[in-house]
């Protein structure tokens, strides 16, 4: 006979992890799968890096989000130890004239100053000259203007699935890695998850894969689109500025609507190897698959990247490209999630679609599926705005 459990959780990414360490504590009988050993580069959760933000210009429904994970966040640091968050604030940057589309936002600035009134996120606003003024490294453009959040920052995304499953673990959960999930089969009494190892039953599954969720859930996909983004760390030029100018104390993570095709973003140099700042764009016109999408970056890529972006607003940075990486976004047409059960089988919860802008918000994210699927309703946030259909 399988092996029966409460809950099984398919994949184990930021969503995944944060579900599966959330029903362990819960003291439930669970196994979370996933088909490579995270954290691992083959999903979106991977990059040294990723934004968190209070006011999130995407909309309003995401600020509870982000306070209850930040909250999470903290807890287990002091449970590992682990470092997992920097608050060394965040730059919107938007200024006159075309810009590129921010999360599928035109006026995305705008939006986040609104949000950040409405909930009484601590914030500033600068001009031009502020801008020039506290931060040198950035070549800011006639009338640009930005949103300051002192509050926001980054989070090391390796580091916090390792803790997440580190704590599952350790309260109970089964992890099986390298394992590929061929099908879940509703069946009378329980759920069938088979795969490439063995079959297993469950009370209830919880698919969390990203950008393989169309393959497990056909009908959801006409409406995600993977969508592969380059990232590359960009060596800093000692002989224009030191690198000091891009610690995290001197250097907010940033966001710009740039007069370009796409939105640029930057993280700082963290003190780890060469000297080096993260750069990043989104690209929204083409699409992949999980499994036929390119993860090496091209130097063709690199050198574009440096030439129509990084130069013209990093101009501290060299265009030597120290490492690079592809990262899919599973991207919905709204560029919110969906996280809901499944209406021909409320047994079967997908939460994905994190459509770029989703990590920051996955242990809140991961606490609420673990009570909607042990007990029906969510506590801390609602999950209200982004259930099927809509």
């Amino acid at each position: 006979m399988p092996e029966k459990y409460d809950v099984i959780v398919v994949g184990l990414g930021a969503f995944g992890a944060a579900t599966l360490c959330h029903l362990a504590g819960r003291g439930g009988k669970v196994l979370g799968i996933d088909r490579y050993n995270p954290p691992h580069t083959f999903g979106s959760t991977h990059g040294e890096t990723r934004i968190t933000r209070f006011a999130c210009g995407e909309g309003a429904d995401y600020t509870q989000f982000v306070r209850r994970s930040h909250a999470l966040w903290r807890e287990y640091e002091e449970q590992s130890a682990a470092p997992l968050v920097v608050q060394n604030g965040l730059l919107v940057i938007s200024g006159p004239g075309p810009r590129a589309l921010a999360h599928g936002k035109e006026n995305f600035l705008d939006e986040t100053f609104g949000i950040a009134r409405q909930n009484g996120i601590a914030h500033e606003a600068l001009d031009e000259a502020a801008l020039r003024a506290r931060f040198p490294a950035l070549n800011i453009g006639p009338d640009e203007r930005a949103y300051f959040e002192p509050g926001a920052g980054y989070v090391s995304p390796e580091a916090a699935i390792e803790v997440q499953l580190r704590i599952a673990r350790q309260a109970g959960a089964a992890i099986h890695t390298d394992e590929t999930v061929e099908r879940f089969d509703p069946r009378t009494g329980a759920v069938e998850v088979v795969t490439d190892r063995g079959t297993y039953t469950a009370d209830k599954l919880v698919i969390a894969a990203g950008p393989w969720v169309p393959q497990f859930v056909p009908a959801l996909a006409p409406r995600l689109t993977v969508r592969r983004q380059v990232l590359a760390w960009f060596r800093i030029d000692e002989t224009k500025l030191s690198p000091e100018h891009y610690r995290p104390e001197r250097f907010p993570v940033f966001v710009w609507q740039v007069p370009r095709e796409k939105t640029m973003y930057a993280f700082p140099w963290t003190g780890d190897g060469t000297p080096s700042v993260k750069v990043g764009t989104e690209q929204y016109h083409s699409a992949s698959t999980a499994d036929t999408i390119d993860r090496t970056v091209g130097g063709d890529e690199i050198a574009a990247l440096y030439r129509d972006y990084v130069a013209a607003f990093l101009p501290g940075l060299s265009g030597d490209c120290v490492r690079s990486a592809a990262c899919p976004y599973t991207c919905t047409e709204d560029s919110h999630f969906i996280i809901d059960r499944l209406p021909d089988d409320p047994r079967v919860t997908v939460v994905s679609a994190c459509s770029g802008h989703g990590f920051k918000h996955s242990p809140a994210i991961g606490e609420a599926i673990a009570e909607l699927t042990t007990q029906g309703h969510t506590g801390h946030v609602s999950l209200e705005a982004f259930r099927l259909p809509r």
